[in-house]
């Protein structure tokens, strides 16, 4: 398949890490996600019940990121991306990408970040 909606840097302010700082402060995160699924059909029509709607999918993102509160970014990063698969059947892959873009850490780091990939059996 070479069809493909992008979502490209959604910010989203959460809660989510181990540390005790950050169980008690939203973070900021940036999300990048990839849909693979056709979109012949509403390209031929221009009409978007033909396609996935990516306003409803961020909506999707930013509520699981919000009220998941997770310890992992990996744990976050593998929520939204079945979510995501499980919101329309057309839907035949997802990856998603998810970085702390200010990491609890000492080091000079501009992100940390993981990356899934989850496809329909």
């Amino acid at each position: 398949m070479s069809d493909v909606i992008e979502l490209r840097e959604l910010r989203v302010n959460a809660v989510v890490g181990i540390l005790p700082e950050e169980r008690t402060r939203v973070q900021p995160l940036v999300f990048d996600i990839d849909i693979e699924r056709s979109f012949k059909k509403a390209a031929k029509k221009d009409d978007i019940e033909e396609t996935t709607n990516y306003a409803l999918l961020i909506t999707l993102t930013e509520r699981i990121a919000v009220e998941g509160k997770f310890l992992l970014l990996e744990t976050l990063c593998d929520r939204v991306a079945s979510e995501i698969l499980n919101f329309d059947a057309a839907i035949t892959s997802v990856t998603v990408m998810v970085k702390k873009v200010v990491p609890p850490v000492p080091e000079d780091i501009a992100s940390v970040g993981v990356r899934c990939t989850r496809k329909r059996k």
